[in-house]
């Protein structure tokens, strides 16, 4: 039997792409971490991560045939991404695996390849709560 060569065959290309996009983005629109940096419309949000996702889990270059390299920490520089705001995501990134069905070890693996850009855009310090 043929090994399957990426994440995005192993867990059944594009429609599980697009499971996993739309629970993330309903987990993102109720996250009161995540919403000061989303716009109120999430649909262009959405429809850039579905594209990132589909090149980032070696589908077909959808990102980079539409929108141009990735440059996470550039396209992300407008927006404050606290540690808090990158937890918060992973969080939501992780329910919705689960809600898409993604089985191990794909979520896994899944996961453990979005850290490293998730650390890599967080470029606000969280606010200090100090009463001096």
């Amino acid at each position: 039997m043929a090994q399957l060569k990426t994440i995005y065959e192993a867990i059944g290309g594009q429609p599980a792409v697009d499971r996993i996009i739309d629970s993330l983005y309903k987990h993102i629109g109720a996250n009161e971490t995540l919403l000061p940096i989303f716009p109120d419309d999430l649909e262009e949000s959405a429809r850039k991560q579905r594209l990132f996702l589909t090149q980032f889990f070696g589908g077909p270059p959808l990102y980079a045939e539409q929108i141009g390299r990735p440059m996470l920490p550039y396209r992300h520089a407008p927006f404050e991404i606290t540690p808090a705001r990158r937890d918060a995501w992973l969080q939501c990134m992780q329910i919705a695996l689960d809600e898409a069905g993604i089985e191990e070890p794909h979520s896994s693996e899944i996961m453990r390849r979005l850290v490293i850009p998730a650390y890599r855009i967080v470029n606000t310090p969280e606010p200090s709560h100090e009463n001096n």
